[in-house]
C-alpha cells in the first residue's frame, strides 16, 4: 500500500503530523550532499549484489534494482530529476526515485542499512578520489617545478633568511624546495587513504543488523581495503575527513609561501620575473599594472581551506557516540577544500610554467661579497681555525667592509691578514658561482648535485607520463 503524503518520509510512520516546511528546509542536506550521488548508487548497487548473494532478495528483485539504479543516476547526471527539500538528503532522494521507477523492489533497497552508514560510506568513497585527485594535481606541480628548474641550471639568486638577503643559492634549488614539501603533502595524503579505505556500509544504525549480510562482499566490490571492526566506530568516525583537511591545509601552505615568493619576484623591487599577459592582471584606475592575481588568491584561499579544518574539528568536539546530525557539517568543509586544492594546485602550475626569469638581475642581487662571508669563515676553519674564532674574525671584517666601503673583493691580501694571516688569497674565493659549486655537501646548493638531483626527478616523471 502506497504511503500517505504526510508519512511519505523513511522516518514518517513515527508521526502524525507531516514535518513544518522551516523544518524541512533547516535539516535538508539535499542542497549539498546531491554530490554525492554517484558513490550514493555505486555503494547501493553493491549493497543490492550483497542482499541477493546472501538471499535476502532474490536475483530478479537485485536485477531490477540495479537497473533502476542506474537509470536513477543517468538521471541525477543529466539534471532531469531534481531532488527537493522534502527528499532530506541525496540516499533518500535516490530512494524515492528508484521506488518511483520500479515500485516495490526500490523498497527492499535498504534492507540491513540506515542512512548513517551509508553516508558515511559515500562519504569515504569520495576522499578515497579527492585523495587521489589532489595527489595527481600536486605531482602535475612537481613536474612544472622540475622543468622550470631544468631551464635554468645555473641561474644564481640570493637566498634569504628573515627576508634579509643570506647566501647565493641556484634557482633550481630553491624551487626543488617546494617540490619535496609537495612530496611531504603526498606522503600525508597517502597516509591519510590507509585510514579513509574502510568499508563502514553494514554497520546499521549503529549496531549492526540481525540479517546474514556479507560485509566482505561489499568491501571487494567497492574497492575496500577492509571492514570496520566496531559498528559504532563506523558511523562516527570522521578523523579520515579531519585528516585530509589538515593535509590540503597544509598543501595550501606550501602552495600560499610559493605564491608570496612569486608576488616578491615580479615586483620592480626584486625584478627576479616577469608575468606573463595571459597569467597576470590589470588595474581599472591605473593602465601600467601588473597584478600577479593567481599568486594572491592562492595565498589568500589557504585561509579557507584553514577555517574547514577548523569547522569540521569543532562539529566534532564533544559528541557523543554514534550518529548526530553535526555529522552534516562535514561535507561543504570537505568540498570546499577538495575544490580549492584542485583549483589552486591548477592554477599555481600554470602560473610558474608561465614566468620569465631575469638571469641577470638574479645574478646582480646575489653579487654582493658580503652574502660570501660564511665561505670566509668556513676557510678559517679548512685553515684550522676554531668556527667561533672564524666567525668573529670575519665579522669583524664584514664591519670594516661597511664602514669604510670597501667591498671585500677590493681588499688587498695585506689588508686581509691584518684580521688573520689564513685570509691571504681569500678573496678569491668571493665569486657567487665558485661559492655554489663548492657547495657539494648532501642536499646543498652546488651545481653538480642539482644536476643529478634534476636527472633524477626528470626520469621519475618521465616514468609516470607513459
Amino acid at each position: 500500500m502506497a504511503k500517505n503524503k504526510k508519512t511519505s518520509r523513511s522516518w514518517g510512520g513515527r508521526f502524525k503530523t507531516a514535518p513544518s516546511p522551516r523544518m524541512q528546509a533547516f535539516t535538508a542536506s539535499i542542497g549539498f550532499d546531491i554530490r554525492l550521488f554517484p558513490y550514493d548508487v555505486r555503494a547501493s548497487i553493491a549493497h543490492a549484489r550483497m542482499l541477493a548473494a546472501t538471499k535476502i532478495i532474490s536475483a530478479a528483485e537485485r536485477d531490477k534494482i540495479v537497473r533502476g539504479l542506474r537509470a536513477v543516476e543517468k538521471e541525477l547526471a543529466s539534471g532531469r530529476f531534481k531532488p527537493d527539500t522534502s527528499d532530506e538528503d541525496i540516499h533518500m532522494a535516490v530512494e524515492r526515485r528508484l521506488i518511483e521507477k520500479i515500485g516495490a523492489p526500490g523498497a527492499k533497497l535498504h534492507t540491513a542499512r540506515s542512512r548513517n552508514d551509508q553516508v558515511a560510506t559515500d562519504v569515504r568513497l569520495f576522499v578515497k578520489d579527492a585523495i587521489a585527485a589532489v595527489d595527481a594535481a600536486g605531482e602535475k606541480l612537481q613536474a612544472v617545478l622540475v622543468e622550470v628548474a631544468s631551464r635554468h641550471p645555473r641561474a644564481i639568486l640570493p637566498g634569504y633568511t628573515h627576508l634579509q638577503r643570506a647566501q647565493p643559492v641556484l634557482l633550481g634549488h630553491h624551487l626543488l624546495a617546494y617540490y619535496d614539501m609537495l612530496e611531504r603533502d603526498r606522503g600525508r595524503l597517502a597516509d591519510c587513504l590507509v585510514r579513509a579505505d574502510v568499508l563502514t556500509l553494514g554497520s546499521g544504525a549503529l549496531a549492526g543488523t540481525t540479517l546474514p549480510i556479507d560485509r566482505k562482499l561489499v568491501a571487494h566490490e567497492l574497492g575496500f581495503a577492509r571492514v570496520c571492526e566496531n559498528s559504532i566506530d563506523g558511523v562516527a568516525d570522521r578523523d579520515f575527513i579531519v585528516e585530509f583537511l589538515a593535509a590540503v591545509a597544509l598543501v595550501l601552505t606550501h602552495l600560499s609561501r610559493l605564491a608570496n615568493e612569486i608576488t616578491l619576484w615580479v615586483s620592480a623591487e626584486f625584478g627576479f620575473a616577469m608575468l606573463d599577459d595571459a597569467y597576470s592582471t590589470g588595474s581599472s584606475m591605473m593602465p601600467q599594472k601588473k597584478n600577479p592575481d593567481i599568486a594572491e588568491l592562492v595565498r589568500g584561499k589557504s585561509g579557507r581551506t584553514y577555517g574547514n579544518l577548523i569547522a569540521v574539528l569543532t562539529a566534532l568536539k564533544g559528541l557523543p557516540l554514534a550518529y548526530n546530525s553535526d555529522l552534516q557539517e562535514d561535507k561543504e568543509p570537505l568540498f570546499d577544500s577538495t575544490d580549492t586544492a584542485l583549483h589552486c594546485l591548477e592554477m599555481t602550475a600554470a602560473l610558474l610554467a608561465s614566468l620569465r626569469f631575469d638571469e641577470e638581475a638574479m645574478a646582480a642581487a646575489a653579487s654582493d661579497p658580503l652574502l660570501l662571508a660564511t665561505d670566509l669563515a668556513e676557510h678559517l676553519v679548512a685553515e684550522g681555525v676554531a668556527f667561533r674564532e672564524a666567525h668573529e674574525i670575519t665579522g669583524r671584517l664584514v664591519r670594516h667592509s661597511l664602514e669604510t666601503g670597501v667591498a671585500l673583493t677590493d681588499m688587498s691580501d695585506a689588508e686581509l691578514t691584518t684580521f688573520c694571516p689564513a685570509l691571504a688569497g681569500a678573496s678569491a674565493l668571493l665569486d657567487a658561482a665558485r661559492s655554489i659549486d663548492r657547495r657539494r655537501s648532501a642536499g646543498g646548493t652546488s651545481g653538480a648535485l642539482l644536476t643529478r638531483r634534476l636527472r633524477k626527478l626528470e626520469r621519475r616523471h618521465a616514468r609516470k607520463a607513459r
